[in-house]
C-alpha cells in the first residue's frame, strides 16, 4: 500500500475536488438557476411554489440573490425546484429514462 493521497494536494491548496458529471447544478450560479425558474414559471407563480417575499414583493434577480445567500433553507428549495423543473422538461421532450420500452 502507497503512503500517497488518494487526491494528492496541488500548488494552489488541498486536493482539487472530483468532477460531478452527474450533479446538474454543478457549475451553475444561483443566478443562473434563479433567471431560468423565473423565465420557466414567472415570477408570480415561483411566488407561489416558493411562498417567500422576494418572490412575491417587487420581485427581482438582485433581491432574490441577496435573500437567498443569506437563507440556506430557501436556497435548497429554489435548488430543488430547478431539479424539478429540469425533470418536467426532460419528461415533456421525450427525453427521460424508460422512455423507449421495448419488449412489453
Amino acid at each position: 500500500m502507497s503512503d500517497e493521497p488518494v487526491n494528492p494536494p496541488t500548488e494552489n491548496g488541498p486536493a482539487s475536488p472530483k468532477p460531478q458529471a452527474r450533479n446538474p447544478l454543478h457549475g451553475l450560479t444561483l443566478e443562473a438557476i434563479v433567471i431560468a425558474l423565473a423565465d420557466h414559471y414567472g415570477w408570480e407563480e415561483l411566488g407561489q411554489r416558493i411562498p417567500v417575499r422576494c418572490f412575491n414583493v417587487d420581485p427581482s434577480v438582485g433581491s432574490s440573490l441577496r435573500f437567498l445567500r443569506k437563507t440556506p433553507w430557501a436556497r435548497e428549495k429554489v435548488e430543488g425546484l430547478y431539479l424539478f423543473m429540469l425533470r418536467e422538461e426532460r419528461r415533456a421532450s421525450g427525453g427521460g429514462r424508460g422512455s423507449q420500452r421495448t419488449g412489453l
